[in-house]
C-alpha cells in the first residue's frame, strides 16, 4: 500500500476523533491566525491537510472563502457537516493530495498548514505546490510538531511517532522547515512562535486506534530510554509526554 493510501486509511478510520480532539481545537496558534486574517474580509483561504477542519472554522468568519483541503474523503465530510453547522457557508471542500494541487495558480492569498505536513509524503513538494498557487506578496503559514535538533532526542520522536501512527513520515526540525521554505522561493524568517504541547497517552494512542502490540512498543521506549530524553519529553508515570510546536510564516514574494 502507497504512503498516501496509508494516510488516507488512517484518517478516513479516524476522521471523528480529530474533530472532538482537544489538542486540535484548541490553541494559542488558532487565536494567532485569526489575528494575522482579520481585516482581510476579501482573502481567499486554502486549509492544507485540513483534518478536522479547526483552521477553516478559526478563520472563516474574518474572510472572503476557505477551501479545505485533504486527502480523506471522510474527514472533509466530517469538515463540510461541521462547518454546516456552525453556519460557516463560506468553507468548500476539496479531496487533494498536497503534493498535486488541484487549483490555478495565484488562486489564494493565504495557505495554511497546521499539524499536517509530518504526514505529507513529499513535503519540498507540497511547499512549491502551495508557492505555486499562492498570490504574489501571498502569505504561507506552517504548524506543526517540530524534531529537536539533537540527533539522539530526534530519533526517540520518530520512532514513537511511527509506532503510534503508520502514516507519520517526519517530524521535521526548525532548522529543516526553514532550508525548505527558502528551497522554494519563500521569503522566511525562523519560527515567530514556539510552544510545548502534552500529549496525554491514553487520548494520543485512542485517537489513531493504535494496536496493542504497538501500544506496549512506546511504553517500553519510554522506559528504557536515557534520563536525558526522559527528561526533555517530560515522561510522565502515565506515559503522556511533551514535545514541540512551531508556527512559520513565510511570505511569496
Amino acid at each position: 500500500m502507497k504512503q498516501t493510501a496509508v494516510a488516507a486509511k488512517q484518517f478516513g478510520e479516524t476522521a471523528s476523533a480529530y474533530l472532538t480532539s482537544t489538542v486540535h481545537a484548541q490553541g494559542e496558534d488558532l487565536k494567532r491566525l485569526q489575528t494575522i486574517v482579520g481585516g482581510q474580509s476579501i482573502a481567499k483561504v486554502l486549509d492544507l491537510g485540513c483534518g478536522g477542519g479547526h483552521v477553516s472554522f478559526a478563520v472563516a468568519p474574518s474572510v472572503a472563502s476557505v477551501v479545505a483541503c485533504d486527502l480523506s474523503v471522510q474527514m472533509l465530510e466530517v469538515v463540510a457537516a461541521a462547518a454546516q453547522q456552525r453556519g460557516l457557508s463560506n468553507i468548500v471542500t476539496q479531496q487533494a493530495q498536497a503534493e498535486k494541487l488541484p487549483f490555478d495558480d495565484a488562486s489564494f492569498d493565504i495557505v495554511i498548514t497546521r499539524f499536517s505536513a509530518h504526514h505529507w509524503y513529499d513535503v519540498p513538494a507540497g511547499l512549491r505546490e502551495a508557492h505555486r498557487v499562492l498570490k504574489t506578496g501571498g502569505r504561507m503559514i506552517v504548524i506543526d510538531i517540530v524534531a529537536p535538533e539533537q540527533p539522539l532526542l530526534d530519533t526517540m520522536l520518530q520512532s514513537v511517532e511511527i509506532l503510534r501512527d503508520a502514516s507519520h513520515v517526519r517530524d521535521y526540525r526548525i532548522s529543516e522547515w526553514s532550508a525548505m521554505l527558502r528551497a522554494v522561493g519563500f521569503a522566511t524568517q525562523d519560527a515567530v512562535q514556539q510552544w510545548r504541547l502534552k500529549m496525554v497517552f491514553a487520548d494520543w494512542i485512542a485517537r489513531m486506534r493504535t494496536p496493542a502490540e504497538r501500544v506496549t512498543a512506546i511504553r517500553s521506549l519510554f522506559d528504557g530510554a536515557s534520563e536525558e530524553v526522559r527528561h526533555h519529553f517530560a515522561v510522565e508515570s502515565d506515559h503522556s509526554f511533551t514535545i514541540d510546536s512551531a508556527f512559520f510564516e513565510a511570505v511569496k514574494s
